[in-house]
């Protein structure tokens, strides 16, 4: 089973497929197909243009089969053209199925992290390959969980970050992946006190014990803040993000727990409480844009 976030994340990274796709379409019918502007010059580039083409028109329709195949040959026929690679690193990914155990579904995720570093090689601040590998790699690491995969996964949105810092979404991603490593400990560490300590058990709300709480502030107590700040970050630069107010809610409640004191331990606990209010507000405007 994933745990909570991940769906919501997997929402975000399909439909960044979705903008992928979109990118790779307009490029196609900007660069004169589907009969504008002037014709290849040579028979090679009318073989490569037919095949991109063919391949968009397929993978449109869902039929990513035949579209890889399409992409292929275009790659094959111009191992630089950079759209044929990254419609067919967008091919495999959108065939991707979190948590398949398959070897078929492990390999599409392979290929389409490879194709999508082959684009970098040609073009190394090519945000949609950036993206597209930083979504995939997020993917393939819930299930089975591979915190290695996660960190990996942060780096390239980090790369985001570097190349283009006014975006908010790879703050927000950097938000998530902080809070996901950082939700999991808390959890296996209040699961392997249960199980150690007769006659006590720990909820998921309670305060953590000194000692454990001193375990979780060392391992995760930076990573805490850091995604506390990357999400600060998306939303001063997107106000009404409210994807982020509510990863930032929770990892304040995650902050709580590497706090000794506990009046600071309710100031945060308050903080995340009123982050959930603007969530509510934010989402109650947007389905009545009456409202004032």
């Amino acid at each position: 089973m994933l745990i909570p976030g991940i769906r919501v994340f997997l929402f975000h990274s399909l439909r960044h497929l979705g903008t992928l796709t979109f990118l790779a379409v307009s490029w196609v019918t900007a660069s004169g197909s589907f009969g504008q502007g002037p014709p290849p010059q040579t028979q090679e580039q009318r073989q490569e243009r037919e095949a991109l083409n063919k391949g968009v028109q397929d993978f449109k329709n869902g039929q990513y089969d035949e579209a890889t195949q399409d992409f292929l040959r275009a790659k094959q026929l111009d191992p630089r053209l950079l759209n044929a690679r990254l419609y067919l690193a967008t091919t495999y990914a959108s065939q991707y199925i979190p948590g398949a155990p398959s070897e078929d579904n492990t390999r599409r995720g392979h290929d389409a992290v490879e194709e999508f570093r082959g684009v970098l090689t040609l073009d190394p601040q090519n945000l949609s390959a950036i993206d597209g590998i930083g979504s995939i790699l997020f993917q393939m690491a819930g299930e089975p969980f591979d915190p290695d995969l996660f960190l990996e996964s942060k780096s390239y949105h980090q790369k985001h970050v570097y190349l283009r810092p006014e975006d908010p979404e790879p703050y927000y991603w950097i938000g998530v992946i902080d809070w996901t490593l950082a939700f999991r400990a808390n959890g296996l560490l209040r699961a392997k006190f249960n199980l150690s300590v007769r006659g006590r058990q720990l909820s998921d709300t309670a305060r953590l014990p000194p000692d454990l709480r001193e375990e979780y502030m060392r391992e995760y107590g930076r990573a805490i803040d850091e995604g506390i700040e990357s999400l600060k970050n998306a939303i001063s630069i997107r106000p009404d993000y409210d994807d982020a107010m509510a990863y930032l809610n929770l990892l304040y409640r995650r902050k709580a727990d590497t706090v000794a004191s506990e009046r600071e331990r309710e100031q945060l606990i308050k903080i995340a409480d009123d982050l959930i209010d603007r969530v509510k507000e934010i989402k109650e405007k947007r389905a009545d844009p009456q409202q004032p």
